[in-house]
């Protein structure tokens, strides 16, 4: 091997056997530790494998928790039994296929939305619009031949979709409306927003959503209180907004003043400089901080059960609740959990892909 075959290969960088020698087992003391932190890690991934996989039961065919009594493993059977009540809540059983469909539009409006040609403030409005539409539809019934169910009896993973895009819908127009009126110009306005929004975010979420369900119905007119959830959903909304519209304001605040001034001098209108050059650009700013926001926004829905909604946490509560399946609580927290990560780690993924594109967008 010639001098330069050495050369090349050292351009390329150290193999991957040398690159874990070097950061694991470089010393006495890092092979030490490597070696016992491997041999602890193969040790759990073992035993939740044997704990979740080949001792558990996953079926139960005469539909008790009998099959469950004296193993080692995990209960899965309590999933199988009670696993629609965790997805549909007390959604009527004959009906549920609806709630299916009503989740299954808004994943596909989801997906929609990752398509760049969707990428527009009109079609991608218009596109939640009309999925949050076809999903409440679905979801209430009352015409085309659809049986009326009041919201009430709405719960599990589908009050969760609907409670975090309804209020995602609500909060997001908020949150601009907010972020462009503590800019402004006039003391006022801009004074009273800043108030409105900083006492909102320091006031618990669970505060907020107790004082829209319980409270406000002995403050405004009859005609102008609306169903439970609704009021929960602008208070969901409301608090949303608070944070995103400090996030959209920061991405802003990373504008260049003299692009605004450039707008200016070519005569451009406040709306066109807005929607076209400034909110723009403030949101791919504010892009990291907006999908963390999101995420966040996912898990706080749980605390709607505090109003009284039984969403897909406190579903899952009531499906081992019962005397029969109370000791299969782990299962159930477990399958929960999963539905959280897969939702949370597709946002994650979604929010970290955008960046990259924006990121070569931006050279």
């Amino acid at each position: 091997m010639t001098a330069l075959d050495h050369a090349e290969i050292r351009a390329m960088g150290p193999s991957l056997t040398e690159s874990l020698r070097r950061r694991y087992f470089s010393s006495p003391g890092n092979t030490a530790i490597s070696l016992v932190g491997g041999a602890l890690l193969l040790w759990i991934v073992w035993t939740v494998l044997n704990w979740a996989v080949f001792k558990s039961v996953w079926t139960t065919p005469d539909g008790t928790s009998e099959v469950c009594k004296g193993i080692d493993g995990a209960c899965w059977a309590v999933i199988h039994q009670r696993g629609r009540l965790i997805i549909f809540g007390l959604f009527p059983y004959e009906e549920q296929w609806r709630s299916t469909l009503a989740c299954v539009a808004m994943l596909i409006t989801a997906i929609l939305s990752c398509v760049p040609w969707f990428w527009n403030a009109l079609r991608l409005a218009m596109l939640w619009v009309v999925g949050f539409a076809i999903f409440y539809i679905l979801m209430r019934g009352g015409f085309l031949g659809l049986l009326s169910v009041r919201p009430s009896e709405w719960g599990g993973l589908t009050l969760t979709v609907f409670i975090y895009a309804a209020g995602i819908l609500v909060g997001m127009p908020m949150a601009i409306a907010f972020a462009l009126l503590r800019r402004s110009e006039l003391p006022v306005i801009s004074g009273f927003i800043a108030g409105l929004i900083d006492g909102v975010r320091s006031l618990p979420l669970i505060t907020i959503l107790f004082a829209a369900a319980l409270i406000m119905p002995f403050i405004l007119p009859g005609w102008l209180q609306g169903d439970k959830i609704w009021r929960v959903i602008f208070g969901f909304g409301l608090f949303f907004a608070a944070y995103q519209a400090e996030i959209i304001r920061s991405g802003i605040q990373a504008l260049p003043v003299g692009q605004e001034e450039a707008a200016k001098a070519l005569g451009m209108s406040y709306f066109h400089r807005t929607t076209r050059i400034i909110l723009p650009q403030a949101f791919r700013n504010a892009l990291p901080p907006t999908i963390n926001q999101f995420v966040i926004t996912f898990k706080e829905t749980s605390l709607v059960v505090i109003v009284g909604f039984f969403e897909v946490l406190a579903s899952g509560n009531a499906a081992y609740g019962s005397g029969e399946w109370s000791f299969a609580y782990v299962e159930v927290y477990v399958f929960v959990g999963l539905i959280y990560y897969v939702f949370v780690f597709s946002l994650s993924r979604y929010g970290a892909y955008l960046e990259r594109r924006m990121r070569v967008g931006q050279h």
